[in-house]
């Protein structure tokens, strides 16, 4: 997948003081979005739009485009 996140998305939530059990307590992911962070997968914009509102940043801050190689 050539969007990729450039860092553990749960470690930057977790330095920002939301572990998975305030996560799912306040409904701000769902478990399968968590389950995408923790396996590097692609995530819809309502997802990354928390994310740069949670970490407060910018997306470029924690994703990035790697070209896959022609096969």
């Amino acid at each position: 997948m050539p969007l990729q996140f450039k860092r553990d998305i749960i470690a930057a939530l977790k330095d920002k003081g939301y572990n998975t059990n305030r996560i799912r307590k306040e409904k701000l992911f769902s478990q399968s979005t968590l389950q995408k962070f923790r396996t590097n997968q692609g995530v819809d914009w309502k997802n990354i739009e928390m994310l740069c509102r949670l970490l407060d940043c910018q997306p470029d801050d924690f994703m990035e485009y790697i070209p896959e190689e022609d096969q």
